[in-house]
C-alpha cells in the first residue's frame, strides 16, 4: 500500500491534476502488482517560491512543471522502486507533458504494522489483509 503525496506549483487544471493522479497509480499499478483499488494519494499546491528543486549538480534545469512525488510504503526492492521509477517518468511525459527533468521522487519506508486503514486498527498485523 503505497501512498503517493505531490507537490506541485499551483496553477494546473483539475482535468491536468486528475491526469496525473491516473498515471501515477497506473505506475504504482505496473511497478508494485497491487490491487487496483490500493489507491491513495495527495496533492498539495504551492507558490512556485515556495518550492526550491535544483539538480544536484547533476547539470539540467527545471520548470514550472515541477513534480516533486514522496512515496510512502512497506519495503519493497530496489528493482520494483527503480521500474516505478522508469514508469512514472515514461507516464508522466507520454500524458502530462512533463519531461525527466521536472520529475524528483523519494522514497520512505515504513512496516506493514505502521499503517491503519480505518479504525485505529492495525489491519496487516491483525491479519485483516
Amino acid at each position: 500500500m503505497p501512498l503517493l503525496q505531490f507537490d506541485i506549483i499551483e496553477g494546473r487544471s483539475e482535468a491536468e491534476i486528475k491526469t496525473l493522479l491516473d498515471v501515477a497509480h497506473r505506475a504504482v499499478l505496473t511497478a508494485f502488482k497491487v490491487p487496483p483499488r490500493d489507491r491513495y494519494q495527495i496533492v498539495h499546491e504551492n507558490r512556485a517560491s515556495n518550492m526550491v528543486f535544483l539538480d544536484t549538480g547533476l547539470g539540467f534545469s527545471r520548470s514550472d512543471r515541477l513534480v516533486m512525488v514522496r512515496v510512502f510504503t512497506s519495503p519493497r526492492s530496489d528493482e520494483q522502486k527503480q521500474r516505478f521509477m522508469a514508469e512514472l517518468a515514461r507516464e508522466l511525459q507520454e500524458n502530462c507533458d512533463i519531461a525527466g527533468e521536472d520529475l524528483m521522487i523519494s522514497f520512505i519506508t515504513n512496516e506493514k504494522g505502521d499503517w491503519s486503514f480505518a479504525h485505529g486498527v492495525a489491519q496487516y498485523v491483525t491479519g485483516d489483509l
